[in-house]
């Protein structure tokens, strides 16, 4: 089956992701891997996802390499990636993130994500999934299972019933939530700032007039 996103009412965010596994047992996959560098000249995020894991992917004269796992037929449409240890260490490039997103992943699943791709994943509606060694090597032992992810509760189901808690701190919580970045969340919240401003702005104009008031009565 094809991944199934559950996303709030009008938004490009998800509350729950439904998919099967595509795994790469890789450890140390680094940034470069995941997008080489040649490939970072764009600041488009569409179309990156034609050079993810591009010396993986492709043969040296361009075609498809049929022994690499995302490019096997029963890995069509899976959503949910699980890598080995220390997934997206390496230098910092948002173009890996945005590679992965718009070659169809929605979440990765590792023991180690290195925290700059993990942040640069959050900020991009990339859901990075930290768990214990001994669950992730289950899982790479058992690539195509399906799982479901609750963004809201920040579980992962696994096939026999069990589920497990992952951490995702608050706002990176609601982002994914209503399908926004840092930028957008704010320009959400711009009623409420500007209201602030105002009454920040009102009540410095208090406090300035009470000061002068009260300098003028000294004064006398």
């Amino acid at each position: 089956m094809s991944a199934s996103v559950n996303p709030p009412a009008n938004d490009d965010g998800f509350v729950e992701l439904i998919s099967r596994t595509a795994v790469l047992r890789e450890r140390n996959i680094d940034t470069d891997q995941i997008i080489p560098a040649r490939f970072l000249t764009t600041t488009q995020r569409k179309g990156l996802g034609r050079f993810a894991f591009n010396d993986w992917r492709y043969l040296a004269d361009g075609s498809p390499n049929p022994a690499f796992e995302l490019n096997k037929p029963e890995n069509a449409g899976a959503a949910i990636l699980v890598a080995g240890r220390n997934f997206g260490c390496g230098s910092s490039r948002e173009h890996a993130p945005w590679a992965l997103t718009d070659l169809g992943l929605r979440a990765v699943i590792s023991s180690e994500i290195a925290d700059i791709f993990r942040s640069n994943s959050l900020k991009n509606g990339l859901l990075p999934i930290v768990v214990a060694q001994e669950l992730l090597d289950e899982l790479l032992d058992q690539p195509g299972i399906e799982l479901r992810i609750d963004v809201r509760t920040r579980t992962l189901h696994l096939p026999d019933g069990r589920s497990v808690q992952f951490p995702l701190d608050s706002f990176a919580q609601t982002c994914l939530l209503e399908g926004v970045d840092q930028l957008g969340y704010l320009l959400r919240q711009i009623d409420a700032i500007e209201h602030f401003e105002h009454f920040e702005h009102f009540e410095q104009r208090r406090e300035a007039a009470a000061q002068n008031q009260q300098e003028q009565h000294h004064a006398r």
